[in-house]
């Protein structure tokens, strides 16, 4: 009898433990889909940024330290970082797609479609990731080769690829979970996820770096190391069953109308941030003909533009998901507003963050932090200074990319993902290079005309009604989900 109640007792908790956890994501989706849309921004995007800044302080963290041991391990962290974005852009699109699909099925109130798609999105993801970490490992002295380093650089490159490119599956989980828990609305458990990982790279970069000697390998290793603990937490949350979505390990197999909803949504997507990132990685090898002080320049502005601009790359993020439970719940009007209202939202926050970051002294100051070396400090800090100025656009870029998302839209922001690299900021390099003879600037202002000049076309883009015509189908009365041709 007593172990009888002791089970009831059991049941029960674990009842109100779901209960409160349902309900906790349920308010949110009240939230986005009834209550007020800058508080349902602000609770979404939040969070987002957070996560955001503390997945880029892995990065942030690599460049501190290298800055200790010198410019040429900093130079060839910044040339292999595009590679690395390419693979990891790629699975994003497909987990950006997954969470695309599964807010839209939210919303339009089926969760069982919504709890079908994880198993379906951690197949495709992981058999991307072990795929294109055993071809990088294989193929990294060929890829830097071609890339265009030597010497000191060429074995520093190599060596920091062929590790921390390893980290990419673990990292896939953790991004999986996020965007299962995304869709539902909740942005607070990811980031949370990710504060242990942080604090433990934090720990081993100096560590492996510093006091082993082990300099880039020990960089690239704490980063490594520092995913797995973060992975298998995400795993063992996406399995267990007292949940209303979740991984079921059990019963997995390729489901071919949902694995095509998913490349149809998500190849676009994949496509469109990986050739964005091949253009950074040509970029990259542009810059590298200035030296390898202009290459440290480069990477310490892009990382700190990075932070700069994350309040607005989490307003898009969560734009895609309000938009995509409010389409899926037959709500366009509210789905237009909550775009205006992150649009603004965006805008005003760049633009007063840019007016502070343009200023010499503060640019100067930031960009010292992570080099001692005069020339890369006085060249990155212009650098900044030019982006900063114009960062602003970024808000209409990245809003407005959430719409055309969170609506299915993502052959429009594939194509303009893409002509942004390839088309706007590889002519102004061009012409800045062999008209006006700018040297290294014409590197700093290729990105922030391809910016602006992105951020206009997809605001006409918004103009011609585009994201209006409906591309995945959410029947609320019947089982049948699809995406439209």
């Amino acid at each position: 009898m007593p172990a009888t109640k002791q089970s009831l007792k059991k049941q029960s908790a674990t009842k109100m433990s779901l209960a409160g956890r349902v309900s906790g994501k349920q308010k949110n989706q009240e939230l986005i889909l009834q209550g007020s849309l800058l508080r349902a921004i602000l609770a979404l995007c939040v969070p987002i940024a957070l996560n955001s800044l503390l997945q880029s302080m892995y990065n942030l963290t690599d460049t501190y330290w290298l800055g200790k041991i010198g410019t040429n391990p900093m130079a060839a962290i910044t040339l292999i970082s595009p590679l690395q974005n390419i693979v990891i852009n790629f699975g994003q699109g497909i987990t950006a797609a997954g969470a695309i699909l599964m807010a839209q099925f939210i919303g339009g109130g089926k969760k069982k479609e919504a709890n079908g798609m994880v198993g379906q999105l951690f197949l495709c993801a992981m058999l991307f990731a072990v795929f294109c970490s055993a071809a990088c490992v294989v193929s990294a002295g060929a890829i830097v080769g071609w890339m265009g380093a030597e010497g000191e650089i060429f074995d520093l490159s190599r060596t920091y690829l062929s590790i921390v490119i390893l980290d990419v599956p673990f990292l896939f989980l953790i991004n999986l979970y996020a965007s299962v828990n995304q869709a539902q609305g909740d942005t607070v458990r990811p980031m949370l996820l990710n504060i242990a990982g942080i604090l433990f790279n934090m720990v081993l970069d100096p560590l492996f770096m510093l006091k082993f000697g082990w300099g880039i390998a020990g960089a690239a290793l704490a980063t490594l190391l520092a995913k797995v603990p973060s992975a298998l937490v995400a795993l063992w949350l996406l399995t267990r069953k007292n949940q209303e979505i979740f991984l079921d390990l059990g019963h997995l197999s390729f489901d071919k109308e949902k694995v095509l909803m998913i490349l149809k949504i998500g190849l676009p997507t994949a496509i469109g941030s990986s050739t964005m990132q091949f253009g950074f990685l040509l970029m990259s090898k542009n810059v590298y003909t200035y030296g390898s002080g202009a290459v440290a320049a480069y990477g310490i502005g892009n990382k700190v533009n990075s932070l700069v601009t994350l309040p607005c790359n989490a307003v898009g993020s969560a734009t895609a998901t309000i938009v995509g439970q409010n389409m899926g719940a037959k709500q366009r009007d509210r789905a237009e507003t909550a775009y205006k209202t992150a649009r603004r939202l965006a805008v005003i926050t760049l633009f007063l963050g840019g007016m502070v970051l343009s200023r010499p002294f503060v640019s100067r100051f930031i960009v010292s932090i992570f080099s001692a070396d005069e020339n890369v400090i006085g060249m990155a800090a212009q650098f900044l200074r030019i982006m900063a100025l114009c960062c602003w656009t970024n808000g209409i870029y990245n809003s407005t990319m959430g719409l055309f998302q969170g609506t299915g839209h993502t052959l429009v922001t594939m194509t303009i993902d893409a002509t942004r690299l390839w088309v706007f900021r590889f002519l102004t390099l061009y012409i800045c290079e062999a008209v006006f003879h700018m040297g290294v600037q014409s590197i700093w202002y290729s990105v922030v005309v391809s910016n602006a000049s992105s951020a206009l076309i997809l605001l006409i883009c918004y103009k011609l009604n585009i994201w209006k015509k409906e591309v995945i189908h959410v029947d609320r009365r019947a089982s049948g989900v699809h995406a439209k041709a």
